[in-house]
């Protein structure tokens, strides 16, 4: 018979707690937890809320029964830690620092590791994280800008990028880690990477460049944004919300909701259909690029993400990129599942538990 594990897993949000129970693969109790402006306007700093969210997951565990003596490990989702290689990690104190230091910027997800490392140490459990948005395995090409000091980063959808390619390896017959794949992620921010046998060895930056998506600008030509940054007409904050937050279809037609874009297609609105096949056909050629980055060598393009729901987006881009290899669709992202498994993976001992910071050679 195959052991039984139990694993507590906590994802937390800007203005959430998800937190969910899985035993082996199946979620047996999930919970989101949602924080309102004025709890959480007391926190000077994300960090701070720590305390606050480990108290109301405690109680979320005992109004429902859930005893720590029937968990076997506890996972949290990753943070902006420094660059490592892909896997699931034990949360050690290095990793807790980096997190309080906010080494790679103040993030929700900063609080997952810690809060998996208290809720582990009070429950006598081991604590991991899994494939952290600071998933870095790019070979060195793929790192170099045209601006010496400032070489591309590694920032993408790690989480759901890497479990999605497991189940299309697993689908296909393939070990993962003999597999080659390019797959977009297809949300509000948008990541499109190439896998090389398990690995993400180049990707676009989904904060800050790549096709535009929902609320991000995406790639845009430099010197114009010189000529903004020094028209005097923005300051520093607002420029950032124009790239991040307020730009792609926000800027173009004052939504983020692609229903939405899709109705006023329906009805006939042209413009609106210009620009959302415009971020399709950005999306298909940075597909494209990521086809080079694998020197054709593709056993299947792989499609995830909200968006990946959209009939109309997912026929688009097989229009573009089929040619490439075959096209596969997994819609959404199940990132509670997904830090389970990585998880289990350890439990079961078919995966070695990395040590934070494991670095690429």
């Amino acid at each position: 018979m195959t052991e039984k594990y139990r694993i507590l897993v906590i994802n937390p949000g800007s203005t959430s707690t998800k937190v969910s129970v899985f035993e082996n693969e199946t979620e047996l109790f999930g919970n989101t937890m949602t924080h309102s402006r004025l709890e959480l306007e007391k926190f000077e700093r994300v960090w701070d809320q720590y305390g606050f969210r480990k108290r109301l997951i405690k109680e979320l565990l005992d109004d429902n029964g859930i005893k720590p003596s029937s968990l076997s490990a506890v996972v949290g989702r990753g943070g902006l830690f420094k660059p490592v290689v892909g896997g699931t990690y034990r949360v050690n104190q290095l990793m807790i620092e980096d997190g309080r230091a906010a080494i790679r910027g103040e993030h929700a997800s900063n609080l997952g590791a810690v809060l998996a490392y208290g809720l582990g140490w009070d429950f006598n459990l081991p604590s991991f994280i899994v494939d952290p948005p600071s998933v870095d395995e790019f070979f060195l090409q793929a790192r170099i800008s045209g601006l010496k000091d400032y070489p591309h980063e590694s920032l993408f959808h790690a989480l759901n990028i890497k479990a999605t390619a497991r189940q299309a390896a697993k689908k296909i017959g393939k070990k993962f880690e003999e597999s080659n794949f390019v797959i977009a992620h297809l949300g509000g921010g948008i990541s499109v990477a190439a896998i090389y046998k398990g690995k993400v060895v180049d990707s676009n930056n989904a904060l800050s460049g790549g096709p535009f998506t929902p609320e991000r600008a995406g790639d845009i030509p430099t010197l114009v944004l010189t000529d903004l940054c020094f028209s005097g007409k923005y300051e520093k904050n607002q420029i950032k919300k124009m790239l991040v937050g307020r730009g792609g279809l926000i800027s173009h037609l004052g939504t983020n909701d692609c229903r939405e874009v899709e109705r006023r297609i329906a009805e006939g609105d042209e413009y609106a259909k210009l620009v959302y096949e415009g971020m399709i056909y950005r999306i298909s050629v940075n597909i494209g690029a990521r086809s080079v980055s694998l020197k054709g060598e593709i056993n299947a393009v792989i499609l995830t993400g909200g968006m990946a729901y959209s009939d109309y987006v997912v026929g688009r881009i097989k229009e573009w990129v089929s040619f490439i290899g075959p096209v596969l669709v997994f819609p959404g992202q199940d990132e509670m599942k997904a830090l389970a498994l990585g998880a289990l993976r350890v439990l079961r001992g078919e995966e070695e538990t990395k040590t934070y910071p494991e670095m690429i050679e």
